[in-house]
């Protein structure tokens, strides 16, 4: 018998429920760049919106506005404008506050029906209602672009497109963070998710080639083809979405016991004996949580898992005032406030900046701002692998929430310095920014949702996930709306404004730090911030 190619022989080597698990892995990362794909366009199209007039408005020579124009495909402009502006009504002085109130539009829409979204996704089907605010928000994206080919000129009409793009958008996090949840278990979370969670900055580099692509030549595309991609992505969820690991019956999951309930609590019973040392059969999650301390010892048949239930139809959605009351979420919650703000300042202004400083075109600004969401995949993994290590995931965003206010100082001294200046503080001040925000989004929020003392209620995760990234998202909104306030006065204004953002989520954090500190022997994934007193 002729020997098995090495390719099978790695194919085979690893078991079903673990290619199901890579399979959810990947699908949820790509669910969820597609999303961060159709946000990034708004930053890229700022410039070329007020192109012109912020050209002319810097003292640059009239001859090089013409050649400029001239190398572009001809624009259409509304009869009444006579400046020489790119497009209207952005075409004003106050430009910078327009195009402000536009992230605040899209981010205050998001905050807010960020806490409606976890509520309304742990009472529906994952699949349907990820499907659905998939296809909605590549409608709302592609109707932005739209403007441009119908010639539309009411800054109302892109207000509108971006708070009901807000609203829509906020299906995607809960959905996606909550399906992961159900298919990994606590060990390694930090990695695992630290990696998974670089699909933020894959969709922010993907969102500013294709918005760059067609940026100075027919910005309506820029808009058009992202959410395109985005609904061509939620048809590839209604396809392929697998919610739990029971929907497909893998090996060693549970089973309801034939004598139904008892005592208003759903019995289970496990199938087969299984150790948790037993390498050849990797463990479900539910099956982890079922084992000892120790890890080794078995769960015979006669092992009775007793749950919570509502009413005997199922376990009861925690409330919005229980999953606040879980160790460790209001601090969570406030810390991801600043941070955010901090991230979502360098996502919508970042390429103006670099235009400005580096005195490049809308393409090249967009093109290099990529390299601050290279720096965020560095962090977000260095971040996730640290907090495991350590078991201390308040100390690892704290070190470095300390390391990045310096950081974004030197960055707005440095980055004025030249090119070479400016691409190695992006990567810096992407690892420092993105690490803490990718933490807590993603281990931290699951640490959270799954807490002990929500006693096997995995309905939760939902609501945890949705209360730490709604109130993240209040800081998303500002961060940008302060940015278009400050940006006039001087760009030093909003990097003071950055750094003490940085300080105030530092500051929230240093209760739990000091436990954590204080108890260093603590195990991971059951670490002293998340243990009941």
């Amino acid at each position: 018998m002729a020997p098995l190619p090495a390719g099978i022989h790695f194919i085979i080597s690893f078991s079903r429920d673990q290619w199901y698990r890579a399979f959810i892995f990947v699908l949820t990362f790509l669910l969820y760049a597609s999303f961060h794909l159709s946000r990034k366009p708004i930053s890229i199209v700022k410039g070329e919106l007020h192109r012109y007039c912020a050209a002319l408005n810097e003292g640059d020579v009239e001859f090089s506005s013409q050649s400029q124009r001239a190398s572009d495909t001809p624009r259409q402009q509304p009869p009444d404008n006579e400046t020489d502006c790119s497009w209207a009504p952005f075409d004003q002085d106050n430009y910078q506050q327009l195009l402000g109130a536009l992230d605040y539009s899209f981010l205050c829409a998001y905050a807010i029906g960020m806490y409606l979204s976890g509520i309304i996704g742990e009472r529906l089907p994952i699949r349907y209602y990820l499907t659905f605010g998939m296809l909605a928000s590549g409608a709302f994206t592609a109707l932005f672009g739209l403007g441009y080919f119908y010639n539309i000129h009411s800054f109302g009409f892109y207000v509108v497109t971006q708070i009901i793009n807000g609203l829509v958008q906020t299906t995607g996090w809960p959905s996606v963070v909550t399906c992961l949840g159900n298919w990994f278990g606590k060990g390694r979370r930090g990695l695992i998710m630290g990696v998974w969670n670089s699909h933020t900055s894959v969709g922010n580099i993907l969102g500013s080639l294709i918005a760059g692509y067609w940026v100075s030549t027919c910005w309506g595309l820029s808009f058009v083809v992202p959410g395109a991609i985005v609904a061509a992505m939620g048809i590839v969820c209604f396809l392929f979405l697998i919610e739990h690991p029971k929907d497909i019956a893998c090996s060693s999951s549970l089973v309801a016991h034939s004598r139904g309930h008892e005592n208003g609590a759903h019995r289970f019973r496990l199938q087969k004996q299984v150790f948790a040392d037993d390498e050849n059969k990797p463990l479900d999650p539910e099956i982890q949580c079922l084992l000892l301390s120790d890890g080794k010892h078995p769960v015979h048949q006669s092992h009775v898992v007793v749950l919570p239930a509502d009413g005997g139809g199922g376990m009861a959605a925690i409330s919005f005032t229980g999953a606040l009351r879980i160790p460790g979420v209001i601090e969570f919650s406030l810390c991801l406030l600043f941070a955010k703000l901090v991230s979502y300042t360098f996502l919508f202004w970042l390429p103006l900046y670099i235009t400005s400083v580096d005195h490049l075109d809308a393409r090249q600004a967009g093109e290099l701002s990529t390299l601050f969401d290279v720096g965020g995949i560095f962090g977000g993994i260095l971040a996730g692998v640290i907090s495991d290590r350590l078991e201390k995931r308040a100390s690892t965003c704290g070190l470095m929430l300390l390391l990045a206010a310096p950081t974004l100082y030197m960055f707005s001294t440095i980055s004025r310095m030249g090119l070479e200046a400016t691409i190695a503080m992006l990567l810096l001040s992407g690892a420092l920014v993105s690490g803490p925000y990718a933490l807590i989004t993603t281990a931290v929020s699951a640490d959270l949702g799954t807490h002990k003392s929500l006693k096997g209620n995995s309905h939760a995760l939902a609501t945890v996930t949705a209360i730490i990234d709604g109130t993240g998202s209040v800081g998303a909104a500002l961060g940008p709306l302060l940015a278009g306030l400050l940006s006039p006065s001087g760009w030093n204004n909003v990097f003071y404004m950055l750094m003490v953002a940085d300080a105030c989520a530092l500051l929230l954090l240093i209760r739990l730090i000091h436990k954590e500190l204080s108890c260093p022997g603590s195990a991971a994934g059951d670490q002293v911030l998340f243990k009941e007193h």
